[in-house]
Parts: C-alpha cells; sequence; structure tokens
C-alpha cells in the first residue's frame, strides 16, 4: 500500500487515508491554491506504528525519497545552511481535534542552518527567533522536556531587559535563549540536541503517532465518540515564516461569522508572527477587518480562496494562512465549528445562495441546535462561580432567589419576583410552584423524575439529581462543596443544559427564534412522513404547541385539570357516600371540565385533539396516609375540636380502605372507570357537550377520547359502550353531530401481545412510552433512577437511560409487535406514541421505521421533533436507495 501522498495526488475526499489536515490541503492545493509544497504519511501508517510498537521498515527510506522530491520541487535543500528546506511536522486525523495532538514547526534548523538562515535573509533576528521556537516545540514534544522549563527561561530573559513582548527581544538575546534552550536540553537528556534534520524528522514523525494518545487527545474522542482506532496522519509541509518582518504574518479566518452566521470573512491576524502566536494568545491580534485596511489586495486574495473553498466544500470553513513578505500561503481548510444560531443561518443562506439542497441544509442541523436556541442561555464569556453539579433535566438557564417549598414559590412568583424552587424532589403538589417559578433544582431524581418531566412540559430549566448539594427544608437552605450555604432569598442560577448550579446571578443570553430556524423547520415539514403533536394540558400548553408547529394534541392529561382549587370537589366526590351527593358533585366537575376542553379544542381548532380520561390512582387526590395519622393522633392527644377530629378519621378510614400495595398498577385507569363510572361519564359529557357548543359557535373540534391502562379486551369494550352511550345523548341533546375516534393508551405489555383484539374497538393507539418501558423492563422509574439506573449506565450494563431513549431491542420489539397486530385487524389504525420519547430523536426515529403516524411531546420540545422528523424520513430515503 502507498505510504506518502503528495498534496498534488492525494484524494482530498479520502479523509480515512489522509486525515482531515492533508485532505484540505490535497483539495486546496488541486483547486489551485497558494499551498506550500509537501506530502502526507497516511493513517494506516500510524495504524501500523502501533501494531508493531515503532515505525514500519522501510519508511524512513521513502520519507528521504519524498524530502529528495520535496527539494527539487522547492529548490532548497534539507540542512544545507546557504539555501535550507525547513517543514512543518503536523498531526492530521479523519476528524478535526483542535489542540489535542501536537505540530512542531521549524523543523531542519541546526547551529549551522541558524548562521545560514540569518545570512540569506538578512535578518539575524528572524533566524534565532525561528530557532528558539524549534528548539522549544522538538524539546516539548519529542523529547519530553517539560514546557514549562522553557517558557522559565523565556520569561526570565524578557525580565531582564524589561521587554513587555517577544517582539522585543533582539537578536542578541535570543541567542542566548536558543543556547539556554539546548543546555537544558542536554541537562535533561543527557545528550545534545539532534543536529541531523532526518534524524529530527524521523523523531518528529513518531512524536506525532504517540501524540494520537494522549491523555487529552483520549479524552477528547471519548467526549466525542470518536473511535479510537483511526490513527492520525503525518503532515510533512515546506515551511513558510510569518515572523520574517513586519511585511509577514499569520491569522485565522472562517469563511462566515461562526458566531451569527453572516457572510464575512472572520478571523485574526498577527504581524511578525507564527501559528502558534495567534492560538497561544501571547500578543492581541488584530481583527481580519484591520488586514483589509493595511494590505487590502491581500484581503482581497482571502475573499477569493474563501469563496472557492465555499463553493467547494459548500459549507463554511476555518482557515489558517501565512504571508511571508507580502506573498499569501493556505495552511488548512477545515469545516469550521460555529454557534447554533449561526449554524441555521448559514444552512438556510445556502440554500439560497444555491450550494446545498433543502434536504442537505436540514440534516446540517443537529438537534441539540435547535434546543439551544429555544432556550436562555448562560453567556459562555462570563466568569461564573459553579458550586455544583447535577443531571442536565431541561435545557436554558434560569436565575431567581431560592425558595424552598412550593407555597412561597407561588406567592412569590405571582408578586412578579424571580424565583427558583428548590426541593429534594418534586411531587404533583409542587406543580403551581413550578409554573411561576424560572426554573427547578432537585438533590433527588433522574432525567425523567416528576421535576424533569414537568419542567420540559413547561418549558423551564431544570437541575435534578444534584446530591452534590444538602438540602435543608426546615432551615430553608442548602449547603453545596465547600460549606457554602445558600439561604432562602439569595440569588443562583441553574444551566439546565449543562447541570451546572452557579452562585450568583449569571448573565443569560436570551434564545433566538429566526426567521431562519421558521424557514428551515418549515423545509421539515414538507419532507418528514411522522406528524408532531404535543402533550398539552392547559389551554396555555396548546396555543404554545401551535406556535411551534404541533399538527394536533397526542395526550391531554385530564387528571392535571383536577388539581389546584378543584382539588376538595375531587375529594368530597371520591369520599361521597350517597348517589346523589356524587351526582351533584359530577355535575359540577363537568362544568368546570367541558370549559377547559372548550378552550383547548379551541386552540387547535381544525387539529385532532386526544383527552385521555383520568388515569392516576385515587389515593394521589387525598392527603398521604401517615400525614393524616399524624393529624388524627395529634387531635387526639393535643386537644382539639370533636369536629375535626370526626371528620379526620372519616378520611382516614377512607384513605386506609383505598390503600394498595403498589397503586401504580392498582386502582387506576380504565379500572377506575369500570368501579366507578360516573368519574368517566361526565369527562365523556364535558367533552363531547364541548364539542356540540364549539360546533354550534362556527369552529371545527376534532376529538379523540382515549382510554388509559387497558389491558384486556374487555376493559375496552366495556368503556366504548360507556363513550357511545354518553356522546349519543349529549348529541340527541344538542341536536349535533360530533365525529370522535375513540382510542387506547397502550402502556401494558398484554395490551401489545393483544393489539389485535383491541383494535375491533379502538380507532387509534397511543404508545404511553413511559409506562410502557417500566412494564417491559419491571422497572419502578422513580426508584430504578433514585438507586441502580445510573451505576448501570456507568457499568455499561444498559448503553442508555431507557426512560429517554426508546429500548428498541425490549420495548421497541414489543411496540412493533403491536402495531402490525394493530393494522391486521384495522388498517386505517391511526398509531402514535405519547411519551417523553416523543421528543428524543434516536426515538423518533424508530418510530418513523415502525410506520406510526406522530409522535407527541412537550411543546417546547416541538421545533427538535419536527427537525428529528425530517432527518428520519431522509435517513430512510438515503437506506433505501443504498438497498
Amino acid at each position: 500500500m502507498k505510504r506518502i501522498y503528495f498534496f498534488d495526488e492525494g484524494d482530498g475526499r479520502n479523509k480515512d487515508l489522509l486525515g482531515g489536515k492533508g485532505a484540505g490541503l490535497c483539495t486546496m492545493t488541486q483547486l489551485g491554491l497558494p499551498v506550500p509544497p509537501g506530502f502526507i504519511i497516511t493513517t494506516e501508517v500510524c495504524r501500523e506504528y502501533y501494531r508493531q510498537g515503532r515505525l514500519p521498515d522501510g519508511l524512513m527510506d521513502e520519507v528521504k525519497e519524498a524530502i529528495r522530491k520535496l527539494e527539487k520541487i522547492t529548490g532548497k535543500r534539507f540542512g544545507d545552511p546557504s539555501n535550507p528546506l525547513l517543514v512543518s511536522v503536523r498531526s492530521g486525523a479523519k476528524y478535526s481535534m483542535p489542540g489535542m495532538m501536537d505540530t512542531i514547526l521549524n523543523l531542519g534548523m541546526n547551529d549551522q542552518v541558524a548562521e545560514g538562515l540569518a545570512k540569506l535573509t538578512g535578518n539575524e533576528r528572524f533566524a534565532m527567533d525561528a530557532y528558539r521556537r524549534f528548539l522549544q516545540m522538538f524539546g516539548k514534544i519529542v523529547l519530553g522536556v517539560k514546557g514549562e522549563k522553557f517558557e522559565e527561561i523565556f520569561e526570565r530573559k524578557k525580565r531582564e531587559i524589561g521587554a513587555k513582548s517577544d517582539l522585543d527581544l533582539g537578536p542578541k538575546e535570543l541567542r542566548e535563549i536558543v543556547n539556554e534552550f539546548k543546555e537544558l536540553i542536554r541537562k535533561e537528556k543527557g545528550f545534545d540536541f539532534p543536529q541531523d534534520p532526518l534524524k529530527q524528522l524521523e523523531l518528529a514523525i513518531e512524536a506525532v503517532f504517540r501524540s494520537w494518545n494522549n491523555p487529552r487527545a483520549i479524552e477528547y474522542r471519548n467526549f466525542y465518540k470518536i473511535p479510537h482506532d483511526l490513527g492520525t496522519a503525518v503532515n510533512v509541509v515546506t515551511m513558510v515564516f510569518g515572523n520574517m518582518g513586519m511585511d509577514s504574518g499569520t491569522g485565522v479566518v472562517f469563511t462566515r461569522d461562526p458566531a451569527t452566521g453572516e457572510k464575512r470573512l472572520y478571523g485574526e491576524f498577527l504581524f511578525n508572527a507564527q501559528g502558534e502566536d495567534v492560538v497561544a494568545g501571547i500578543r492581541t491580534p488584530l481583527k481580519i477587518e484591520e488586514l483589509k485596511e493595511k494590505y487590502p489586495e491581500l484581503y482581497r486574495q482571502l475573499e477569493e480562496v474563501a469563496e472557492k473553498l465555499e463553493r467547494h466544500y459548500k459549507d463554511m470553513q476555518d482557515t489558517e494562512f501565512t504571508v511571508e513578505r507580502g506573498k499569501l500561503y493556505m495552511l488548512q481548510t477545515r469545516a469550521g465549528k460555529r454557534t447554533a444560531l449561526a449554524a441555521v443561518k448559514i444552512a438556510v443562506d445556502m440554500v439560497k445562495e444555491g450550494l446545498i439542497s433543502k434536504e442537505e441544509a436540514i440534516l446540517r442541523i443537529e438537534p441539540q441546535h435547535v434546543e439551544q436556541l429555544l432556550h436562555p442561555q448562560v453567556d459562555p464569556r462570563a466568569k461564573v462561580q459553579v458550586i455544583a453539579k447535577g443531571i442536565n433535566a431541561s435545557p436554558g438557564a434560569a436565575v431567581g432567589k431560592a425558595v424552598f417549598d412550593s407555597k412561597r414559590a407561588k406567592e412569590l412568583g405571582e408578586k412578579g419576583q424571580k424565583v427558583i424552587l428548590v426541593r429534594p424532589e418534586t411531587n404533583p403538589d409542587d406543580v403551581g410552584g413550578m409554573i411561576v417559578s424560572q426554573g427547578v433544582l432537585t438533590s433527588r431524581g433522574g432525567a425523567t423524575a416528576h421535576a424533569a418531566v414537568v419542567a420540559r412540559g413547561l418549558g423551564k430549566p431544570a437541575v435534578v439529581g444534584c446530591e452534590e448539594i444538602d438540602i435543608d427544608v426546615e432551615r430553608r437552605c442548602f449547603t453545596a462543596p465547600g460549606g457554602i450555604v445558600v439561604k432562602e432569598g439569595d440569588v443562583i442560577t441553574i444551566n439546565g443544559t449543562t447541570g451546572e448550579v452557579i452562585l450568583g446571578e449569571a448573565p443569560l443570553i436570551e434564545p433566538q427564534l429566526t426567521g431562519e430556524l421558521q424557514e428551515l423547520l418549515t423545509w421539515c415539514d414538507e419532507v418528514k412522513r411522522l406528524q408532531n403533536w404535543a402533550n398539552a394540558d392547559y389551554p396555555q400548553d396548546a396555543k404554545k404547541a401551535r406556535e411551534f408547529g404541533a399538527q394536533g394534541i397526542g395526550l391531554c392529561r385530564t387528571e392535571r385539570m383536577f388539581r389546584g382549587d378543584r382539588l376538595p370537589l375531587v375529594q368530597r366526590l371520591i369520599l361521597a357516600d350517597s348517589p346523589e351527593e356524587r351526582a351533584e358533585l359530577c355535575k359540577k366537575l363537568a362544568e368546570m371540565q367541558k370549559g377547559d376542553f372548550k378552550e383547548i379544542l379551541k386552540v387547535m381548532d381544525g387539529l385532532p385533539v386526544i383527552i385521555r380520561l383520568l388515569d392516576p390512582p385515587l389515593h394521589e387526590f387525598l392527603p398521604p396516609y401517615e400525614t393524616l395519622l399524624k393529624e388524627v393522633l395529634e387531635l387526639r392527644f393535643k386537644g382539639g375540636s370533636q369536629a375535626e377530629l370526626e371528620e379526620k378519621e372519616r378520611l382516614l378510614r377512607r384513605v386506609e380502605a383505598m390503600r394498595e400495595a403498589n397503586p401504580m398498577i392498582g386502582l387506576r385507569g380504565v379500572r377506575l372507570g369500570i368501579l366507578r363510572p360516573e368519574i368517566y361519564e361526565i369527562q365523556v359529557r364535558a367533552i363531547i357537550e364541548a364539542a356540540c357548543e364549539l360546533k354550534r359557535e362556527g369552529w371545527n373540534p376534532v376529538v379523540e377520547i382515549m382510554i388509559p391502562n387497558v389491558g384486556h379486551v374487555n376493559e375496552l369494550k366495556e368503556m366504548r359502550k360507556l363513550v357511545d352511550r354518553v356522546a349519543d345523548e349529549v348529541m340527541r341533546k344538542y341536536g349535533i353531530g360530533v365525529n370522535y375516534k375513540f382510542g387506547t393508551m397502550i402502556e401494558q405489555p398484554r395490551a401489545c401481545l393483544t393489539a389485535d383484539q383491541l383494535a375491533q374497538y379502538a380507532e387509534f393507539f397511543s404508545f404511553g412510552t413511559n409506562d410502557l418501558t417500566q412494564s417491559v423492563f419491571a422497572y419502578s422509574r422513580d426508584d430504578a433512577e433514585r438507586t441502580f439506573l445510573f451505576p448501570y449506565l456507568e457499568k455499561q450494563i444498559l448503553e442508555f437511560n431507557p426512560f429517554q431513549t426508546l429500548d428498541k431491542e425490549g420495548v421497541g420489539k414489543i411496540m412493533k409487535m403491536a402495531v402490525e397486530l394493530g393494522r391486521k385487524t384495522r388498517p386505517n389504525l391511526e398509531i402514535g406514541i405519547c411519551g417523553e420519547h416523543g421528543g428524543d430523536p434516536a426515538s423518533i426515529e424508530f418510530c418513523h421505521e415502525i410506520g406510526l403516524n406522530y409522535v407527541s411531546c412537550s411543546p417546547y420540545r416541538i421545533p427538535v421533533a419536527r427537525l428529528a422528523a425530517a432527518h428520519a424520513a431522509l435517513k430512510g430515503r438515503e437506506k433505501a436507495i443504498y438497498l
């Protein structure tokens, strides 16, 4: 296999073999851009180096031959003091890994070459500066001398003469530094610095290969999930010098602004410098616009290069360049890192410029780009004091006063104060406080715990499972590592994107809902097959969902409507002894719910709304047994009114009678509807009455009624009778017909296994993937995340959290079975999911693959889900073409 390629012969598309840097140099050379001549030692040689533990046999013979060819091209000779050829030796993996591996400049320098270079250029300072740079890089990277020891010598010399920057050092001082650097190497290594350029090159090549597995490179690859077996290429490039005087320099330029996406050159430039000076920040560089003022012709050349590179790569490029005595040389090009805002603008603009298609633009935008644009973020330039870190459960950042109970949070929030609700964990009673808070911080729970799910649904930042803080609810404070105490009223910032807890008020960057993002999402809607629906329990949720492009409501949880001021009515209904009292209470609740349904159906006019009948265990509407028992005992022994004691004892007996060993699989969902049919009847009546009244007013309500927790076809058969009976009664009363769909939520394995039977009565299925995951795994989500789930992830027993991303092999398999069985009975069966998996890109792709009609998620995740649905469709097309 060919091991060395010159830039004019390498295939710029083959990054696997040539690495990203080498491929870019080949492409620029073949595009006719001014690239210094050079050659690439392939990544396969690096892999061979690691297999053998040394440079492969015969490699250096090939390198010597390549150097001889380079000498012919340049007219210079390696090691010749009268006309020396110097080279840079750079790493270059397939994927860009900025700063992770090592580069050596000015290789080929020795005592004689330095003197010859000084005479040749008439610039002793330049020659000595180039030599000291080489000694420092070679000594640190190749020979392993600590970089701090070179810096100490350099800084001491600057102090001796009062130099403010390296430019103030003259040839005398630089010569002294060179001698001290050589002495340092002799002292540290026990041998002289190698003067033979070919030996220098051999050692440098091996050092670059070694740098592939340095700790920072390994850590970088781990974080970005880059394979460890790719290896790096070595790029040997003829040196051009930006440190030859004030007509020379070096710089970095992006072909567009990486912060905003604006089409203009963006970058920095340093006169009389080499590349590492810009990166290291040892001098303040000039903005590239200043180069335009001083050297307009050079700036024009950079603009031409940028245009040519973008036309070729069809993407924004990040380039490095050097100017030697007024002549421009290009040293590198790669796809530029960019902000989410810039990524979206660049993709949309390039479609309009005819560079890429709409489909390519969609595939270039990652879901995290959209998430970042929809939430405030901590200003990355700000200096902040991070005091703890938890799980980044809901993206965005929030600032507010720490408050330790929901009631207090609600009071302050309603007065216009910004608060962060801080709790060990949250439960449904905390929702009122969560709604008015800027964000939520908990010390327990995982990414699908109550706090996380509700916060995502509300579009509020959340940091959960922050075990580093010790919350004392009674004293209204928490203690962070280092003994930092945050009391109620102290201002904190939470970063739900990173999981960080910050002391004080961090500056925030507001979300950027750009026209480009809206345009891109419109293109997504054109290509996707899956529809994107939203989980919305209140009219304001539905309004936000529609604003973000939802095509329906996939889950409206009616139990959420029974909280707050209505809770006492529900409790009275549960405790009512007489049919007459229950009937009166049902009537009141029906009127309230009808108003809710009317508002949601009005907001979603013309789009489907799936309303799930009451689902949670009844005990969730009643005070906890332990709390009631404590209150009864206190009334008995500390005294209290007899009437109050009797009422509390009556409530305690009822709660005790309703206690279940495992309430989450007890009297809930359809079982409640069968045993307490009056509750489901009032809900169905309210839904159909709302629809009839809206139709009479000229609206177009599209109603779907969903029965939760079905496990047996006879349950669904019974509920179908109830729903149809009540709906017929209401429609006869109003004299108006309403087309509604009847369906079920698929949450139990048995429902999946008997989906063909359920489809006899159900016109739609909606997978409740949160509960289905619990039942398939036999995990209690809250208990799992509190105890064993995260150790499982750390030990790689589980590859991912199945409550965040659908488990295709288990949960997915049973879902696929249900889809096939259900549509065998009813070919036009509408099927979707309404768990929070409906906002997870990997889960959305799976739902596309098994043929679902829609995915439903929190309103604030709709834009991400729209992009993910489009990605799934486009990737599906690619697979089909490949097959």
